[in-house]
């Protein structure tokens, strides 16, 4: 028993939290299993990779100040014929990002210009693609604000909030 509470220790030291968490349950099923000792070692290290993808998931999400999470599968393109669902579909696998393009999105309100916004901006965030996302007009305020104070260099957004009929920035 000495020997397991090392172990955590160890992986705890070493920053491996979730894996220090699971070691027991691990270390039980592969036991009953009969795996070897790198089964049980690669089972520990996928685990842990696995819940750091989902943190650093969530902390993109956080950073990103969606207003919700919308994905284009849910998105109605029979009650907007008028969009290009295929137009749409290639610029979810964001090849403009890395082409250096812009998208904008122009329509009357109520026609899915901030849903499909935010499901590029899902799509970017799960491909690992950093997005923020902010309003014309709160950008503006804030560009307007950071002239003011003579601080134009520094990030004027960080304080930006999300609001209604947003817009996304890759």
């Amino acid at each position: 028993m000495i020997e397991l509470e090392k172990a955590r220790l160890h992986l705890e030291e070493l920053g491996l939290l979730s894996a220090a968490s699971l070691l027991d349950s691990l270390l039980e099923r592969a036991q009953h299993k009969n795996s070897t000792y790198l089964d049980l070692l690669n089972e520990l290290l996928e685990t842990e990779l696995s819940e750091r993808q989902k943190r650093n998931i969530e902390v993109r999400f956080k950073l990103a100040r969606l207003p919700y999470r919308k994905t284009l599968a849910e998105f109605d393109f029979t009650f907007q014929p008028s969009i290009d669902e295929k137009l749409i579909k290639e610029l979810a696998t964001m090849a403009f990002v890395h082409r250096a393009e812009n998208v904008i999105f122009l329509g009357p309100p109520g026609v899915g210009k901030t849903h499909l916004a935010v499901a590029l901006a899902v799509e970017a965030l799960l491909q690992g693609i950093p997005v923020y996302f902010i309003t014309l007009s709160k950008l503006i305020e804030d560009l307007k604000k950071g002239y003011e104070e003579n601080r134009l260099d520094s990030h004027a957004a960080t304080n930006a909030a999300p609001a209604e009929n947003e817009n996304v920035l890759f």
